[in-house]
């Protein structure tokens, strides 16, 4: 009898942005689709934007945020794919320039020149969505060929309605690889 096929193991990226809150939803979409998930945070987003223990709770494993030492076993193995939601601003352009000063992005870097399947659900203000240096980080990236879903400022609309953050969609995108 052959032992059953392990599940394959998806990288979450999460940045400092007011909707990481919801990242839970992004972990149990992608359990249902038959994933293992392992976290890594920005260190600024480990500063309450999201609950990390609950997140700790729901894959069994660690929330990463920081270097591991050399004699420190790797708590997730490689990965299958990576999701960054919710990518910032800051966070596309230091992963676009190669500015691999953090554990999240230096993993960006990494899983980009394996050509691991990244997907990516852009949380940035429409005011910073117009600096050049995000547009040319955007064009760098997908050139890459990391897949991009639609922008999402966070703003409300004009009934002051917020359109929900569309967690699932990042595991849309590696489907479309």
């Amino acid at each position: 009898m052959n032992a059953p096929a392990e599940k394959p193991f998806l990288y979450v990226v999460v940045c400092a942005a007011g909707i990481a809150a919801g990242v839970g939803e992004l972990i149990a979409a992608a359990q249902e689709r038959n994933w293992e998930v392992g976290v890594i945070a920005t260190p600024v987003a480990m500063g309450g934007f999201f609950d990390s223990a609950a997140v700790e709770a729901r894959t069994g494993r660690p929330v990463r945020s920081a270097w591991r030492s050399p004699s420190d076993p790797r708590p997730f193995p490689a990965p299958d794919a990576v999701v960054v939601a919710p990518a910032t601003f800051n966070t596309v352009n230091k992963w676009a320039a190669g500015l691999a000063d953090t554990l999240a992005v230096g993993t960006l870097c990494e899983a980009a020149g394996l050509g691991v399947p990244i997907a990516v659900l852009p949380c940035v203000a429409d005011a910073l969505a117009a600096h050049p240096a995000y547009r040319d980080s955007l064009a760098r990236l997908r050139g890459m060929g990391v897949r991009f879903g639609e922008p999402y400022s966070g703003m409300p609309d004009e009934r002051g309605v917020r359109a929900p953050f569309p967690w699932a969609g990042a595991l849309d995108l590696l489907q479309t690889r």
